[in-house]
């Protein structure tokens, strides 16, 4: 299927951003225009079943297919968050980026037990703004406007995909290419133990501190610290 994609900037470098559960490109609402700064085209997809792209049957196999159908391969820099970071690493081998940065990725999800359940999620299209304001105190009111905008689009037929995930593990045997993975703190996705079996395996991992799952919109100046040394500096003014 091929992607609706939004872009930023006009550099001569390529990145890359794939978005999480719920959300399109909309949520890098911040991040895009940050990249572009620092001299690169940004190019954001919206995963089948969000946004402005289609609907379908839903399978990480298909979220990786389409995103790389869509999008360049041998880009500079690609970031998945989440169920982005699923479709990333499961699509990395064929996008060939220069390096990868997965952002707290949904490499292994516990069961209801832990609050991982489809069907919550699947009721959360409908939650009110009192609701995403009390869940994510640290967002800017912007983000929360995002999020409604979001899930009013957002087939919530996409959360039935975490069933068939739960309990799998999902972790990468090796890196592909160069690849951080940012984990929020603490992280109900990668756990000290997961975290440090990834460093072993060879991926660099940083936590951003207090910062929750989504943690470009938690911790935004964080998010992009931790990413030093993984993307370009900013152009001098």
């Amino acid at each position: 299927m091929q992607l609706h994609t939004h872009t930023w900037g006009e550099g001569d470098r390529v990145a890359l951003l794939i978005h999480g559960m719920m959300a399109d490109h909309r949520t890098w609402r911040r991040v895009g225009p940050a990249l572009a700064a620092r001299g690169y085209r940004v190019i954001a997809v919206d995963l089948r079943g969000h946004g402005a792209s289609g609907r379908g049957a839903y399978d990480p196999a298909l979220f990786a297919e389409d995103v790389v159908e869509t999008l360049p391969a041998g880009a500079d820099l690609a970031l998945g968050h989440s169920l982005g970071g699923l479709a990333l690493s499961l699509a990395v081998d064929r996008l060939r980026p220069k390096r990868a940065v997965f952002s707290d990725p949904a490499w292994h999800l516990a069961g209801p037990a832990e609050g991982m359940d489809p069907e919550l999620f699947a009721r959360f299209k409908s939650a009110p703004r009192e609701r995403i304001r009390a869940m994510n105190p640290r967002w800017e009111e912007a983000d929360v406007d995002v999020e409604l905008e979001t899930l009013a689009v957002w087939d919530e037929a996409t959360a039935l995909v975490l069933g068939r995930l739960v309990g799998t593990d999902l972790l990468p045997a090796a890196p592909v290419v160069p690849s951080l993975v940012q984990i929020a703190d603490p992280s109900f996705l990668i756990s000290p133990e997961r975290a440090s079996l990834l460093e072993e395996r060879g991926f660099e991992v940083r936590s951003v501190a207090g910062a929750g799952h989504t943690i470009h919109r938690d911790d935004f100046d964080g998010f992009m610290a931790s990413l030093e040394g993984w993307i370009q500096p900013l152009r001098p003014l």
